[in-house]
């Protein structure tokens, strides 16, 4: 984040967060913040299958979200994408 803008980042992300735990096929979708040094975030999201990824990238709060965090971020997010081999309920 840039300095001064985690606050407003949480915000934005709590509406990300909330809208996806309502999406159909979305197994799990949490926010997570490191607890020391470069204080980054990790959204750790579990889908259904594919139709369901595609779906949430489609969603409003999806793309709102992106245009927010795209003014507080201090650079481009990584993403990992994983496939799951052992996963409990």
């Amino acid at each position: 984040m840039k300095p001064g803008q985690a606050d407003a980042f949480e915000a934005a992300a709590a509406q990300a967060v909330a809208g996806s735990r309502a999406e159909t096929g979305v197994l799990h979708y949490d926010l997570w913040r490191e607890t020391d040094g470069e204080r980054r975030y990790v959204f750790n999201e579990l889908y259904t299958d594919e139709a369901a990824i595609e779906a949430h990238r489609g969603s409003d709060h999806y793309k709102a979200f992106g245009m927010a965090a795209r003014d507080l971020a201090a650079g481009r997010p990584e993403i990992h994408v994983l496939s799951a081999i052992d996963v409990a309920d």
